[in-house]
């Protein structure tokens, strides 16, 4: 085991993910913390000074409870997750690394006396609902959608996190539920909307959307590592756009359509493989869980640089191919 000698010694796992390649650098450079393990199946883009790298899978837990023990591990930072499963991954294998890695991690945190998990958790756990209200707060129920396997996974995820805080009081924990990430280097599924010559917009529904900018996200991982506040937090930047003002921003038009007609389409295209969204898809345009940071800003005493409009225009100046072509 190597490291300074005093402060905190974090695991991240998936360390060499999107948010990882970001946290596991920050961590490194903060005074307080001693020793940071990145652990991950993927080797990193560029290695650290001063980081120890694991090969880690979550779903072995005789592997995960050896790299805890091993490095004396404190403090576990949990980002390993499927957020965009690739081509003919199905659901088992998602949930197997979502629900049971979680299972590992937390077992093995438990096993060694961890003192604090930071689980990244996301505002899809709250579900695409019709009675979501209009702005939710962390006191909404964690309800997710089966027909979401990203959104179920994180409800399962949260209802485990609930149950350790309800036995083990001992192991600190802060769930950050979080909104839409933007940065420059941010390429996702939901980009890919905005990436669209017309915006698709569901007749009857604003859609909003909730941004929050990577450098925001990345210094909140590391102050719930290093923090003394618990608890879960919506994390996004204040305010939402609107698909039309998104839309607007963006110089294009939006395409409105009716639910009925949208989803019978992608249940014609689905088994066709003309797209990869199924008709369950338009309950995400529709019902958007719309995240109110109140509670990050005053309990958990972050203020994030950037609010939801302003990550959005610093992602379209980074992005100039999402704009209109004038």
């Amino acid at each position: 085991m190597t490291g300074r000698t005093g402060g905190c010694r974090v695991l991240v796992t998936g360390g060499s993910g999107f948010l990882g390649s970001s946290v596991v650098p920050a961590l490194a450079t903060d005074d307080e913390v001693a020793l940071v393990v990145s652990g991950d199946i993927r080797d990193p883009h560029e290695r650290v000074d001063g980081v120890t790298y694991e090969r880690l899978d979550v779903t072995d837990a005789d592997l995960v409870a050896h790299v805890v023990g091993a490095h004396a591990v404190d403090t576990i930072v949990h980002l390993a997750s499927i957020v965009t499963p690739p081509s003919g991954m199905s659901d088992d294998v998602a949930y197997t690394v979502d629900v049971d890695g979680t299972r590992n991690v937390l077992d093995a945190a438990l096993t060694h006396g961890v003192r604090r998990v930071v689980v990244s958790s996301s505002g899809a756990a709250y579900g695409y609902h019709p009675d979501n209200p209009d702005w939710i707060t962390e006191d909404q129920p964690v309800r997710g959608n089966d027909a979401f396997a990203y959104a179920r996974h994180k409800r399962l995820v949260e209802q485990m996190l609930a149950d350790v805080r309800r036995d083990h009081p001992e192991l600190e924990q802060v769930v950050l539920r979080i909104g839409t990430i933007l940065g420059e280097r941010v390429d996702n599924q939901i980009t890919a909307l905005f990436e669209r010559p017309r915006l698709l917009r569901i007749a009857g529904s604003a859609s909003p959307f909730v941004f929050v900018w990577d450098t925001d996200l990345t210094a909140i991982v590391v102050r719930a590592v290093l923090g003394d506040v618990t608890g879960a937090f919506n994390v996004a930047g204040t305010g939402a756009l609107t698909l039309d003002e998104i839309a607007q921003r963006l110089g294009k038009s939006t395409l409105v359509l009716p639910e009925w007609l949208l989803r019978a389409a992608l249940a014609v295209a689905k088994p066709l493989r003309l797209t990869r969204y199924g008709p369950e898809q338009t309950m995400f345009l529709q019902y958007r869980p719309v995240l109110d940071n109140g509670r990050l800003r005053s309990e958990f005493g972050y203020e994030p640089a950037y609010t939801s409009a302003e990550a959005f225009e610093a992602w379209r100046a980074t992005h100039p191919s999402a704009s209109a072509r004038p």
